[in-house]
C-alpha cells in the first residue's frame, strides 16, 4: 500500500522517460520530486491532470521541484501524448509495472463489475534526502496540480 511509504526511503527505480532516457531516484538526490501516477495516456481525465501539471509548471520550478508522470504506457504513446498537449516535463514509462508495484500503485481495479490490474491515480513527493515526505491517494484530476504545489508552498518552499 502506498501510503505505508510515508516517512520511509523512497523506492529506487530506473525507468525510461519519453526521450528514451535513463532515469533513477539517484539521479534525482539532493532535490524535490513529483511523482504522479495516472493510468493511461490520452484519456479524459489523465489529460487533464498532465495539462493541470504542465500549466503549474513554472511554480514547482520557482519551489526548486521536478515534476514526473508515470504510467504503464510506452516510450512512443509518451512521446506522442507530450506533443499533442505540450506537456513540458518528463513522462516515465512502466511497461513492466516495476516502478509502480513498488510504490503500490499498480492495484486491483474494477469497473462494470470487472476486475483488472490498473494504476490507481496517486501522487508521491520525495524530498531532497530521498524520503517519501506526502502522499496523495485516490486523486481527483481537476485540481489536484495547486493542492501538490500549496504542499510543496507550505513544505519545501
Amino acid at each position: 500500500m502506498v501510503a505505508q511509504l510515508m516517512g520511509k526511503k523512497a523506492p529506487a527505480f530506473r525507468v525510461q522517460d519519453d526521450t528514451d532516457t535513463t532515469v533513477t531516484l539517484a539521479s534525482l538526490k539532493g532535490e524535490w520530486v513529483v511523482l504522479f501516477f495516472y493510468p493511461k495516456d490520452m484519456t479524459s481525465g489523465c489529460t487533464v491532470e498532465a495539462c493541470e501539471f504542465r500549466d503549474a509548471l513554472p511554480r514547482f520550478t520557482k519551489l526548486k521541484a521536478k515534476v514526473f508522470g508515470v504510467s504503464p504506457d510506452s516510450v512512443k504513446s509518451h512521446q506522442k501524448f507530450r506533443a499533442k498537449e505540450g506537456l513540458t516535463y518528463p513522462l516515465l514509462s512502466d511497461p513492466e509495472h516495476t516502478m509502480l508495484e513498488s510504490y503500490g500503485v499498480w492495484v486491483e481495479k474494477s469497473m462494470y463489475g470487472r476486475k483488472y490490474m490498473g494504476v490507481e491515480r496517486t501522487t508521491v513527493i520525495i524530498d531532497p534526502a530521498g524520503t517519501v515526505a506526502e502522499v496523495f491517494t485516490k486523486v481527483k484530476p481537476a485540481g489536484h496540480a495547486e493542492e501538490v504545489t500549496a504542499w510543496l508552498r507550505a513544505h519545501a518552499g
